[in-house]
């Protein structure tokens, strides 16, 4: 409708189209959002006109289809998409280089959202460019990219102070207590963190992460094996918005830490959890908690937490409460189902 909408606006103004130069840069982008990335970098070599329509007016790119020469294609059009936002570059294998990444630092200085996801090649070159060139990144994902060490991982951290969502699982060499203690100097906008399998870092880097950034949201500790109750005490008493927090293989998880989660749940729901954005208050608190393998824990610990938060759930279809493994916690029951065997009792079945 909105293309048909334009060639009627074309008719009425007397613009005719005679080659592809001829088309009002408007029509083009409208087309252009109708296709996929792959198209459109093919759009952008028909003539200059278009490419340097598409290069003004392109903010969201896809690379991820890309399972040949990649590295040589973020070459190429680094320099001409330079008003990019977003750029998704996840691989399936290795392909992207050191060069690569410096172009996108050299020439898209307005990225916001960068995906490096498993850029196995990639060395601490890459970090010191982006640090550089990309300072107003929010979103960064480096999941699975082994070859970062921490240094350069802080330093990239004190450059990069907007980010809202970072990716760093399995960056094992990468993320130490060194580096957590660099983002929570520097990062106190961040919402979401993923450090799943960061098996270096103890509890001194996740109090400094708790510490300075209290607006986290999302932590995911799975196989941090380092970590105690002391982190998860910490995340309870200064991130007063978590909503999901991932503990999967964490033993050395006890009680202690349960019911600090519990306390926090009752001592910050008359105001804490107030939105800021919609100005009412969310009593929810956590949302997702993942205690798989985490066998130290008793069913009165976890049970406490499961009471305290209404939107933690066991019952079939909505398992936001993970306990895997935990064969003792089979007793731990959400609000759900206890309703469902209060309902049952009460109207008992017609055969009885």
């Amino acid at each position: 409708m909105e293309l048909d909408q334009c060639f009627q606006k074309m008719k009425m103004e007397g613009i005719s189209i005679k080659e592809w130069k001829d088309i009002p840069v408007e029509l083009l982008m409208r087309i252009l959002s109708l296709v996929d990335d792959r198209n459109v970098i093919v759009a952008s070599g028909v003539c200059s006109g278009w490419r340097d329509a598409i290069s003004l007016g392109l903010t969201r790119l896809r690379l991820s289809w890309c399972k040949n020469n990649m590295n040589s294609l973020v070459l190429s059009l680094a320099p001409k998409f330079v008003k990019l936002q977003a750029l998704i570059l996840r691989q399936d294998k290795p392909q992207l280089e050191d060069n690569a990444v410096e172009a996108i630092a050299n020439h898209c200085h307005e990225l916001q959202e960068l995906d490096l996801s498993k850029s196995l090649k990639l060395t601490d070159r890459s970090l010191y460019a982006l640090a550089h060139g990309c300072p107003n990144l929010t979103k960064l994902n480096l999941s699975g990219c082994t070859s970062f060490s921490d240094t350069a991982i802080a330093y990239l951290i004190r450059f990069c102070r907007k980010l809202k969502v970072l990716n760093l699982c399995g960056c094992v060499q990468a993320v130490s207590d060194h580096a957590l203690e660099a983002i929570g100097n520097n990062c106190n906008q961040l919402q979401s963190l993923n450090l799943g399998w960061c098996e270096n870092i103890s509890d001194d880097g996740v109090m400094s992460l708790a510490y300075g950034c209290p607006d986290l949201r999302t932590l995911d500790l799975c196989g941090c094996v380092l970590i105690t109750d002391e982190s998860v005490v910490a995340l309870a008493d200064w991130c007063v918005h978590l909503r999901s927090l991932g503990l999967y293989y964490c033993r050395n998880i006890t009680d202690r830490a349960m019911y600090s989660l519990a306390q926090s749940g009752v001592k910050n729901k008359p105001g804490q959890w107030k939105s800021v954005k919609k100005e009412k208050y969310d009593e929810e608190g956590l949302r997702s908690l993942n205690i798989s393998q985490c066998t130290a824990l008793t069913p009165s610990a976890v049970q406490a937490v499961c009471d305290t938060f209404p939107a933690l759930h066991t019952c079939s279809g909505r398992h936001s409460l993970v306990m895997s493994g935990c064969l003792n916690l089979t007793s731990v029951h959400c609000a759900c189902i206890l309703q469902a065997h209060r309902a049952h009792s009460v109207f008992p079945h017609p055969a009885h």
